[in-house]
């Protein structure tokens, strides 16, 4: 009974020294995404190039907006001289212009939507390409990122930044 009871301390003590030597080679790390992604160089150049676009539209609807005031400012000083059908012929011009306006808004929005992410995706590909390279090659089972917040709890001293290897693999300094 005494060797089965040493038997039994003996297989306990192995299988807790072999769940302690298992947990200690859970390898964690953690990035900040976004500003990984804001250190890439052509992310940079994507928002330069994103912004010219944004400001040749919002350009492009101040001087519709102008014409539209011209336009209303005109009939509403000759709206008395006018008859009953060039009135509601100026009237429906007007409402057509303010629906051309909009039109050209919303279809602006749109095609910066794509043209962002036309540009914006490589580089988050590229970002993403390098946290997955290296935390393969150095055995992490989790990389998580902190710049999305989404975390309840993580102790920063039991997780390795990552930001540093990720960079190097990326050829930024």
């Amino acid at each position: 009974m005494k060797r089965f009871v040493g038997i039994v301390a003996l297989i306990s003590l192995i299988i807790f020294i072999g769940q302690q030597a298992v947990a200690q080679n859970y390898k964690f790390g953690h990035v900040n995404r976004n500003e990984l992604i804001q250190a890439i160089p052509e992310f940079d150049s994507a928002t330069v190039t994103l912004e010219k676009i944004r400001t040749q539209f919002e350009n492009e609807l101040e001087l519709l907006q102008v014409e539209f005031n011209n336009k209303y400012e005109a009939y509403l000083k000759e709206m008395k001289n006018y008859t009953d059908l060039v009135r509601q012929t100026k009237e429906q011009e007007l409402a057509d212009y303010q629906t051309r306006m909009q039109t050209f808004q919303n279809n602006a929005s749109r095609s910066l939507q794509d043209k962002q992410v036309e540009l914006f995706t490589p580089i988050t590909e590229k970002a993403d390409k390098a946290i997955k390279d290296v935390g393969k090659e150095n055995g992490f089972i989790y990389v998580f990122d902190t710049s999305i917040g989404q975390l309840a709890y993580f102790d920063a001293s039991k997780s390795i930044d990552i930001m540093t290897l990720v960079k190097t693999k990326l050829g930024l300094k």
